[in-house]
């Protein structure tokens, strides 16, 4: 297949440009990725799904004639891709699009994939909200994932394992169908400080990147220890209180430590800092860790991705252990929820985030369901843990309401 990059005026906002069957979409800050149509895609289930989409792109970039005039990360032929978090269960879906168009740093462009190349920028446009949503208990009621974090604080005081993490989801259902672009364009608005995405009807703003690999330069942000924010003056005061939390601190260190390890084994001059900031996002506060390091072998993006997943902030620690509990009484199939989520392109390079603050949209259908998931330590109080899973879900469902 022919592959042409070319060099465009600024499109503005990108999500606006999208059409509305199959939106595909990496965007932050206004730069990023997005595209639609299908000119290859790869559904991948079990241990190996990532080599297993590392042979595929790599057979399938053999063939290509490429014809790029920009070069810079996110050109030429660009794969977005979305993981199960668990390899036992749940379908892994990797899209190659006919039409690709990106942002970085001012610089704008459109690559096109096929012989019958032609395809314009769709004109902006401001996508109908949907009817009106009412919202169910998902797999759970809030009652029994209670009980399940006291269970899981009963194991970890124990001995058992130091962390895991217990998410939860919630069913809406919206009158007529959902669009999703217009809980694309209202995340991005709300949170242009996160990784808005789009990858077969699981879509998101996600603050926490797993890994990027631009050259020999890697960087993951690891996010774990949750407050909600109140207000300005409150703000300041609980961003203290996060910092000096001891629950919150312990919940962090096991998963930076989790991601430091796994990127020793590709990186050198690993950079961890020695004590985490506070991000602030609209809704809620992070305890982040920003870890870098220069990669010492060849490895693409896809295999860094692999040696991180799962890391500490979404499975827990020991990983086993903790992976082992949540299939025992977490009771609900989380699907591509906590999975990475990115695209990566010929070079290697590209982004992975964690499915977080997400939901699936069936937008026929006009259903939707949302995740969230908490980190048990041994101090959680179910009630706190509930709490904070609700203001994990508020972004999505104030982008759909």
């Amino acid at each position: 297949m022919r592959v042409t990059t070319r060099s465009i005026p600024d499109p503005g906002d990108l999500l606006a440009h999208l059409p509305r069957t199959d939106p595909l979409a990496w965007v932050r800050n206004g730069d990023g990725l997005i595209g639609w149509g299908v000119a290859a895609q790869l559904e991948v289930r079990g241990h190996e799904r990532f080599s297993r989409t590392q042979r595929w792109w790599s057979n399938l970039i053999s063939s290509f004639d490429l014809d790029d005039q920009v070069s810079v990360p996110g050109t030429g032929p660009v794969a977005f891709a979305s993981f199960s978090f668990d390899d036992e269960t749940g379908t892994s879906i990797i899209v190659l699009p006919r039409v690709i168009v990106g942002r970085r740093a001012g610089q704008a462009w459109m690559t096109t994939i096929g012989d019958d190349a032609g395809h314009s920028l769709p004109p902006a446009s401001v996508p109908d909200a949907p009817g009106q949503v009412t919202w169910a208990d998902g797999s759970r009621t809030p009652q029994a994932w209670q009980q399940s974090v006291a269970e899981a604080v009963r194991r970890i005081q124990g001995g058992e394992l130091d962390k895991v993490v217990l998410a939860r989801d919630i069913v809406g259902q919206a009158e007529g169908g959902i669009d999703p672009r217009h809980l694309l364009q209202r995340l991005s608005a709300t949170y242009p400080s996160t990784w808005t995405f789009c990858v077969d009807g699981l879509l998101g703003a996600t603050p926490e990147l797993l890994v990027r690999r631009t050259g020999d330069l890697v960087t993951s942000r690891v996010l774990a220890g949750t407050v909600s924010r109140r207000g300005d003056h409150d703000d300041a005061g609980l961003a203290r209180a996060l910092l000096s939390s001891d629950k919150d601190t312990i919940e962090h260190e096991y998963a930076v430590r989790s991601v430091a390890k796994a990127l020793a084994a590709h990186c050198t001059d690993l950079e961890v800092p020695e004590n985490p900031s506070v991000l602030e996002l609209a809704n809620v506060q992070h305890l982040a860790t920003d870890v870098t390091g220069r990669l010492a072998d060849e490895a693409p993006v896809l295999a860094l991705a692999a040696s991180l997943h799962p890391t500490a902030a979404v499975c827990g620690t020991p990983t086993e252990r903790a992976f082992t509990l949540i299939r025992e009484i977490e009771g609900m199939d989380r699907g591509r929820y906590a999975g990475p989520v990115g695209w990566f392109d010929h070079h290697g390079d590209g982004e992975f985030g964690i499915a977080l603050r997400c939901a699936e949209v069936d937008e026929e259908a006009g259903r939707i369901r949302a995740f969230a998931g908490c980190g048990i330590v041994a101090r959680s109080q179910p009630e706190g843990e509930l709490a904070e899973s609700l203001a994990k879900l508020q972004p999505i469902r104030t982008a759909v309401t």
